[in-house]
């Protein structure tokens, strides 16, 4: 019996004889043991395997985890390198080669509606004039950015959370003056809550050129326009923010250039770029403090001055004694500081009014308002031979010369640039760039006849108050 059993188990299982005799020698209750064991084993094994599953259907990022692990390993195991090289050959057309680069202006609405218009879609207009629809919205929607470009461009767009993406210009559909646009989330991978805060334009990422960015707390840094060259599909770090912070304002400049921001109270701050006051930083960083800000008041504005008249305004600060002091108004050269408010008044003022100071002072004064609740709505550079373009809340859109504008001094309240219906306000003001002028309408002479009388009567209403006030006093 037992060399019948010795011999079924080394043929069936394989063992040796040495192996068949020890298990034959065993006993019976000791075989009976081994079995209830490996049954206890099997089923702990089966109860953690249950608890497992369990956890997976009940937690949604497990199952993401494994389908991503696995998609991993499936690419792993079946990926094959492409064999084809697709070079680009002298000669080929691209699309923007099939797309000729016209002037062209962009606008995006709060609600993140985006369309472009040529330029020509605006002619110029005479100063205080109503101006035109510029855009269909909803009721609860306004223009949140406006600017001019080539349809060549890369328009680079900053969001709140400090992300950068990009498009071509000639990628953003074309609207007509009534339209509403298409929903931005259509052409860029924009999270819900994320939102547009700034859009440059950008014919060439060059390495002596900077982006300088300002958040909403007040920080101010810059970064080589070089390093946005390549801009993936969904976004690029732009800025390290702190918490509650937002990335406002991106423009560009160079480091012999300097920067003017601007408050809501109307206060403004001029200082230079260089290494001293502004060292380049790289991109998930959260840079220096800009300015100084009284209670209650916000930042609004940002604009680059050249290097040439940055000269030009250490000059005219050397030879100004005390803040009080203004220099003598030069009417026949720019650059100017030209200064908008919400209630639709404007002014030229001479950069040599803003003197430059260091990084993370006061300001200013650069306008004083003529009725209360109105505020300052944007502070850019301007030349003579430029024209802007203001967009209101409602989105009118007037386009009008610089010139037609007056040029006052920094405590002067500027003449009305354009007529505003009731709740109506000023939001955004982009300039024209000079390319254009060929296009531009003819404004008529009586506009200059128009200014000077209306430099004269702000000029005079001025003395009257200081008059009245010594009186009073």
């Amino acid at each position: 019996m037992d060399q019948t059993a010795k011999q079924e188990l080394i043929e069936s299982y394989g063992l040796s004889e040495a192996q068949a005799d020890a298990i034959l020698q065993m006993q019976l209750r000791r075989l009976t043991a081994l079995e209830a064991e490996k049954i206890r084993q099997e089923h702990d094994e089966l109860q953690r395997r249950i608890t497992d599953l369990q956890d997976i259907l009940a937690r949604r990022e497990r199952i993401l985890q494994i389908i991503e692990t696995e998609a991993a390993e499936l690419k792993a195991a079946h990926s094959t390198p492409r064999r084809t090289l697709i070079e680009q050959l002298d000669g080929e057309l691209e699309d923007a080669d099939l797309i000729a680069n016209d002037r062209a202006v962009i606008l995006l609405t709060e609600q993140g509606y985006i369309k472009r218009m040529p330029i020509s879609t605006f002619e110029a207009q005479n100063r205080a004039t109503r101006g035109k629809i510029g855009t269909r919205m909803k009721d609860d929607d306004g223009v949140e950015h406006f600017l001019t470009c080539n349809d060549h461009d890369a328009i680079m767009f900053f969001s709140n959370r400090g992300v950068t993406y990009s498009l071509k210009a000639y990628q953003i559909p074309i609207g007509s003056r009534t339209s509403r646009g298409v929903p931005i989330v259509q052409l860029l991978p924009i999270p819900h809550e994320e939102k547009i805060t700034s859009i440059v334009p950008v014919t060439e990422f060059t390495n002596d050129e900077y982006l300088v960015m300002l958040t909403q707390k007040g920080y101010i840094k810059k970064t080589a326009l070089s390093a946005f060259s390549n801009i993936r599909t969904n976004g690029l770090i732009a800025i390290s923010l702190e918490e509650g912070d937002q990335l406002r304002w991106v423009r560009r400049a160079h480091s012999e250039d300097s920067i003017i921001i601007s408050t809501r109270h109307g206060m403004a701050i001029h200082f230079r770029t260089d290494h001293d006051q502004l060292r380049p930083l790289g991109r998930p960083t959260r840079g220096v403090r800009a300015m100084a800000l009284r209670e209650g008041d916000e930042l609004i504005s940002m604009d680059i001055l050249p290097a040439q008249v940055v000269d030009m305004v250490a000059v005219a600060s050397e030879e100004t004694e005390t803040e009080e002091l203004e220099v003598e108004l030069p009417t026949a050269q720019g650059p100017w500081v030209l200064v908008v408010t919400t209630g639709g008044l404007g002014k030229r003022v001479p950069v040599s009014q803003f003197r430059l100071q260091n990084r993370a002072g006061m300001g200013v004064r650069a306008i004083k308002f003529r009725k209360t609740g109105d505020r300052l709505a944007a502070l850019r550079v301007v030349n003579e031979l430029d024209e802007m373009m203001l967009v209101t809340s409602r989105g009118i859109i007037i386009r009008q010369a610089v010139k037609a504008i007056s040029c006052q001094s920094r405590s002067a309240t500027g003449v009305r640039v354009q007529r505003l219906d009731d709740e109506d306000a000023i939001v955004a003001v982009a300039l024209v760039p000079q390319a254009a002028e060929s296009e531009t309408a003819e404004v008529i002479d009586t506009d200059e006849v128009t200014v000077e009388i209306e430099a004269i009567e702000s000029e005079l209403s001025e003395a009257l108050d200081e008059s009245a006030d010594e009186s009073t006093d």
